[in-house]
């Protein structure tokens, strides 16, 4: 438990310091990847749609071998510190042992391009991880040439889930989410999805201890299209890990729990220390209720196709890529009464009649940054620094 203990101790002074925020591409990497530590080195496994390298860092030389990918939607990039924030710690930690246990394949940003961009899609607008079956994009031959090549024991698909999140019907915010992807439609549980969920089990267990009550599962229906599922499909473990609202928009808390779920799941397969009962437990794990605001504005007076009425108002950040910073801009998602949601900001209208500045009009899509309510002026920015 010390391993992870040092890490939440001493994160802000132990974290990859070159890597901050939500916009992380090629650019930013390289310098990182031009200076890796003894035991690990990378090379260009491919090129994007708009041939953009697409960097793989390797290390180990054990015998279970771990194959991981980042930013393969290019607005996710939280795992991506954490994984350099693993690279350069292991020394630190005291685990080089993991590079003689494990091999490891790891792919920082599949998707550069949709990094470049801050976008979900590659260039060609397609979403690569519905592009497992089809393969039609270049970044999704890249990862399946990859996988084929290595020959995985375990798969790593890490992403970023969106801050409406909570856990099970709770009012906590899902930090992160775990799944062991189905492998058919009757999301059977083989030998290879058992692993993947004791792997996670371990993970839960860990993080727990420091962010209790903020773990959920994300949901398991099939889609052969999805590159977990079609992995499990083919008999390799793999989880699924995404990266939650802990707080903070720009995810540095998150970034930590993340390097601590990394940690615990690689020191499981490592140890080969996989729980025996583990599809009990990891389905006991609360599963991701999509049921937070950003910002929810109860019991206010606004005036709505003619008509004034007390109604809740549910904002929702929207992230906007502008000269290299991503900004978020608060916009209006929902008018009704939200009496069963949550937020991560609550603000009581005490039935009090709400203006938007300058007199604009209240709609779905309209943006919020700054409103009235009788008592006194709110502003919904986010800091950016």
């Amino acid at each position: 438990m010390q391993l992870y203990q040092n890490i939440h101790s001493n994160f802000s002074d132990r974290k990859v310091q070159d890597l901050n925020g939500r916009y992380i591409t090629n650019a930013h990497i390289l310098p990182i990847l031009n200076r890796l530590p003894k035991g690990f080195s990378y090379e260009i496994a491919g090129h994007s749609e708009r041939d953009q390298p697409i960097f793989m860092v390797k290390a180990g030389n054990g015998p279970s071998k771990i194959l991981i990918w980042s930013q393969m939607h290019g607005n996710e990039s939280t795992s991506t510190k954490a994984l350099f924030d693993f690279i350069f710690n292991i020394e630190y930690l005291g685990i080089s042992s993991f590079l003689e246990h494990c091999s490891f394949f790891i792919i920082p940003i599949l998707n550069p391009d949709g990094a470049h961009d801050y976008n979900r899609f590659n260039a060609n607008g397609i979403d690569l991880n519905r592009d497992a079956q089809a393969l039609t994009q270049s970044e999704s031959l890249v990862l399946r040439t990859i996988f084929n090549t290595f020959k995985p024991d375990f798969c790593f698909n890490m992403h970023d889930q969106r801050s409406i999140y909570c856990v099970g019907g709770t009012k906590n915010s899902a930090s992160l989410s775990f799944l062991a992807p189905a492998e058919d439609k009757e999301r059977s549980i083989s030998s290879n999805r058992e692993q993947a969920m004791g792997v996670i089990t371990k993970i839960n267990n860990v993080l727990q201890l420091f962010i209790p009550d903020q773990i959920s599962r994300f949901d398991d229906s099939f889609n052969i299209n999805c590159v977990g599922d079609q992995f499990q499909s083919l008999g390799v473990p793999t989880i699924l890990f995404e990266a939650g609202h802990s707080g903070d928009y720009h995810r540095e808390d998150t970034r930590k729990y993340m390097l601590i779920a990394l940690l615990s799941a690689i020191k499981c397969i490592s140890q080969k220390n996989l729980p025996k009962d583990a599809v009990e437990t990891y389905l006991n794990i609360p599963e991701n209720k999509p049921l937070f605001f950003d910002v929810l504005i109860k019991n206010v007076s606004v005036e709505v196709d003619g008509k004034t009425a007390i109604t809740d108002i549910g904002i929702l950040y929207e992230e906007v890529l502008t000269e290299n910073q991503i900004h978020f801009v608060p916009k209006i998602s929902v008018i009704d009464c939200l009496k069963d949601y949550v937020a991560h900001r609550f603000i009581d209208g005490e039935f009090e009649a709400l203006a938007l500045s300058k007199n604009k009009k209240i709609e779905l899509g309209a943006t919020i940054s700054h409103f009235l309510i009788n008592r006194g002026q709110f502003t919904l920015f986010i800091n950016n620094n």
